[in-house]
Parts: C-alpha cells; sequence; structure tokens
C-alpha cells in the first residue's frame, strides 16, 4: 500500500518540527529534526543562533507558527550582522547580557523567566534591533499571513469594502453602514 503525504499534513509538521543547531566548517546550520528545512549562517556561533529562534519566538509567540518562520528573521539578521560588524557586536552584547541578566543561561530559564528578562532590557538597542526585525521578517512573510486569516493586500483591486470585509472570521460583525452591500 503506497503512503500518500497529504499536503496539510506536510506543511503542519514541516512548521512546527524543532530547529537543531549544528556548526559545520564555521558555518552555523539551523535545521529541523525532521528535516523539512534547514538554513546556514555565517556570522552567529551556535548558542547566539539558539538564542535570537527563541528570541523571535518570545517577542511574538503564536502556536500556529512553527519554527522555520522564525528561523527566517535570525537568517536576515546574520545577512545583516555580516554586513555591518557594529550590528554583529550589538547582537553579542546582547546575548551575553541576556545570560548575564539572573547569572543562568538565557536559554535554561524557564519561558516564563526569559520573558522576564527580556522586560527588563526592552529599552536597549539590542532588544529594539531584535522586536524590530522579528516585527518585519514575521508579519512581512506572505507564507505568515494565511495563519491568521489576512489575504494581503487589497488596495489593488479597490479595498476591501466591497470585497472580502466580512470574510474576516476574527473581526465583529460590522453595521449596516460600515459595509453596504456591493451596487448592483
Amino acid at each position: 500500500m503506497k503512503r500518500v503525504l497529504d499536503r496539510r499534513l506536510f506543511l503542519r509538521t514541516a512548521a512546527s518540527a524543532t530547529a537543531t543547531v549544528i556548526t559545520t566548517g564555521g558555518a552555523v546550520v539551523i535545521a529541523a529534526s525532521n528535516g523539512a528545512w534547514a538554513m546556514t549562517l555565517s556570522t552567529f556561533d551556535a548558542t547566539t543562533a539558539r538564542v535570537l529562534l527563541v528570541m523571535t519566538r518570545r517577542l511574538y509567540p503564536h502556536d500556529m507558527l512553527g519554527d522555520v518562520y522564525y528561523a527566517e528573521v535570525v537568517e536576515s539578521l546574520d545577512m545583516k550582522a555580516k554586513a555591518e560588524p557594529g550590528l554583529a557586536k550589538t547582537i553579542e552584547e546582547g546575548v551575553a547580557a541576556l545570560d548575564r541578566a539572573t547569572g543562568v543561561p538565557w536559554l535554561q530559564l524557564s519561558p516564563g523567566g526569559q520573558v522576564e528578562v527580556l522586560k527588563a532590557i526592552e529599552r536597549s538597542p539590542f532588544f529594539q534591533m531584535v522586536r524590530g526585525e522579528t516585527v518585519v521578517g514575521l508579519y512581512n512573510n506572505k507564507l505568515v499571513w494565511h495563519h491568521f486569516g489576512y489575504q494581503g493586500s487589497s488596495a489593488e483591486f479597490g479595498g476591501y469594502l466591497h470585497r472580502g470585509f466580512q470574510d474576516a472570521g476574527w473581526t465583529m460583525e460590522p453595521d449596516a453602514e460600515a459595509s453596504p452591500p456591493p451596487p448592483a
């Protein structure tokens, strides 16, 4: 009997696989435990990559999103850090500050403990830079949009007023005058 992997099952397992960090020949490879995705980083060491991956998830936690989407943010930070040595230094110092905050390596803290440390440094350039990169990298990712029920831009189609305003299941039912029927 031939087993068929259905598309939804593949996407669910690919997006929710656990990440493993491997160091190979000077590069860091972040890979899903099921082999569904991987990426190679050239600037960050394994600890920095792991901290950034967990940090991005703590900043914007969405259970329905797998690590693959957060890993893309880490990859973007890695590329920027490679181009800007000052940025790489800010990230290295920020990761070290996370570990110093409680005297315990940040990754060994509970998720609540990690969030408390992040709250304590939220005004730092490191925190603001990672937060900003995560907002842009996560919420501008078209692959993430469907998880939130967002259909994408409608400006090029004349807006949402007559196409899909009522489709978003997470919004309240609008008043009749807020969403009139389309002209006949």
